[in-house]
């Protein structure tokens, strides 16, 4: 009636089919016909796929006997598709204490007021009572229908949700079974239409109620995901195509919309292996640290502990059952351990081609800065792994190339150190990177990676050069001559013999 006159000519939206009083039994006389008023909601958006719908004069509602109760709830397109809608009903149980009223909707909620009608008390100790509800004694049942675009009363016998081709979601909560909760992933959008009706009697023959009035509490939303995936997964926000939805991944092989079926879960046991075999593996680095500081290789020695370290306190905390346990956050775990292993084999191959000191502490910062922006770039790429190993063996066999032309003689020099350290170690190196690289999933991750972390530990092991031959202590009686600063005393400057032309008569030089 207040439209514009440019939308004066648009034809107006069709209204819903109206909700008309079902007849009573047999030999009952039926009301007057008439519609039932829809009762909006307000919608409050809080976040992406977060919506809270609330009742006007609620959240409590009351059901008298004669007609329902119609809530119509309003989705928008794109923007409540992706969720999940939750509707939940609690029926009131209505109790008294010396002259108070109680309302139990889970939680106890007093208000202050006079008995009412002829609710029964009973004094079971002194001091005690106990209480029977109101609605105990005439049996009520309430009931619920949700359905899309159109709304459906519900008849007095048999309670159905369904009326030819249209079919809806049926909610009952009564006294013996108090709250309902229904879910609907990813809903349509439009219009939802909620029924409540109350109903007295014994299933599956209902009677219209005489004189009790139920109250329920109603509360409707709309959230990304079912109870936020609970302990076991994680709600995400995905995108396909054009469409944007939230959706649980599940760990610990949980299943369900809300990560709640326990058929395939990983027992506690199973979880605490895992977690064990993952983070003891790491200590197959000791080894290496220790023959690095035999050997006087300190900074590859540092890095081996780096990577021990936060390997095994990464893998506590990246477990996805409940044997969990953290230090500090995860992403940052989870950076160092991915850079520690990278700088892991690059130190490695580096040491091994002998390079002079200079070179290789410039090779040393330059792959820690070039691995850190790799990892950034993506942290979960083969390529972070090749790359840097593939440019490290190109040095190596580049260094060990120059240095057999130089001698005339293939280096290494000696059969022992290709039989017994270089030929076990890339073999170990190389089943590592090929379990790591085609072997391992997600369903043998806890066990596969556990053998690589071994397989990289040993392979530092036997590829790690011995100490440098440069790197033998001088006996303090055999000083090489001309190695070192000389300081050269004049007697006669000390004297003050210095003749008129500046000439110099003899020296005393101590090295």
């Amino acid at each position: 009636m207040n439209m514009p006159q440019s939308l004066g000519n648009q034809p107006l939206p069709p209204e819903p089919p109206s909700l008309r009083t079902p007849a009573e039994g047999p030999g009952a006389t039926s009301p007057p016909e008439h519609c039932w008023p829809v009762r909006p909601t307000l919608r409050n958006e809080l976040d992406t796929f977060s919506v809270h719908f609330y009742i006007f004069f609620g959240p409590s509602v009351a059901l008298p006997p004669e007609r329902p109760a119609v809530f119509a709830l309003r989705l928008l397109p794109v923007l409540d598709s992706g969720g999940v809608l939750s509707l939940e009903l609690q029926l009131n149980v209505v109790l008294f204490v010396e002259g108070r009223e109680v309302t139990l909707w889970g939680n106890l909620k007093e208000k202050m007021s006079g008995v009412k009608g002829p609710y029964l008390l009973q004094e079971a100790r002194p001091g005690c009572f106990q209480f029977m509800s109101s609605l105990r004694q005439e049996n009520v049942t309430v009931f619920g229908c949700l359905t899309h675009e159109v709304p459906l009363s519900l008849g007095d016998a048999a309670v159905t949700c369904s009326k030819e081709s249209l079919a809806g979601f049926l909610l009952t909560v009564s006294a013996a079974s108090r709250v309902a909760r229904l879910r609907i992933p990813f809903p349509q959008t439009g219009t939802w239409f909620l029924t409540l009706r109350s109903l007295c009697g014994v299933g599956p023959r209902f009677v219209r109620c005489r004189n009790a009035t139920a109250e329920v509490r109603l509360r409707t939303f709309l959230s990304p995901c079912v109870d936020d995936c609970g302990p076991y997964g994680q709600c995400k926000l995905l995108r396909t195509h054009n469409y944007l939805y939230a959706a649980c991944e599940c760990k610990a092989g949980w299943r369900g919309w809300g990560c709640t079926d326990s058929a395939d879960a990983l027992t506690y046991g199973f979880q605490l292996l895992s977690t064990l075999l993952l983070c003891l593996s790491n200590l197959m680095f000791l080894p290496p640290v220790v023959l690095a500081i035999r050997s006087r290789y300190v900074l590859e020695a540092a890095v081996y502990t780096f990577t021990m370290f936060f390997s095994t306190f990464y893998h506590a905390c990246d477990q996805p059952g409940i044997v969990v346990f953290c230090i500090m956050d995860y992403d940052v775990l989870q950076f160092c351990d991915f850079l520690g292993s990278l700088m892991s084999v690059w130190v490695t191959v580096i040491a091994m081609a002998r390079l002079q000191p200079v070179v290789k502490q410039v090779l040393y910062l330059l792959g820690a800065m070039l691995l850190s922006m790799a990892l950034q770039l993506d942290r979960h790429g083969l390529w972070n792994l090749l790359g840097p190993s593939l440019f490290a063996l190109g040095i190596l066999a580049t260094a060990w190339t120059v240095r057999s032309v130089r001698r005339r003689h293939c280096y290494p020099p000696t059969w022992r150190r290709w039989l017994f350290c270089l030929c076990p170690g890339s073999l170990i190196a190389g089943s590592a990177i090929l379990l790591y690289a085609f072997v391992e999933t997600r369903d043998n991750y806890f066990y596969i990676h556990s053998i690589w972390h071994m397989l990289i530990a040993g392979s530092v092991g036997f590829l790690l050069p011995p100490r440098a031959k440069t790197d033998r202590r001088v006996p303090s009686g055999a000083r090489a001559r001309g190695c070192g600063y000389q300081l050269c005393i004049n007697e006669q400057e000390e004297l003050g013999l210095v003749g008129p032309g500046g000439a110099t008569v003899s020296s005393i030089c101590a090295s």
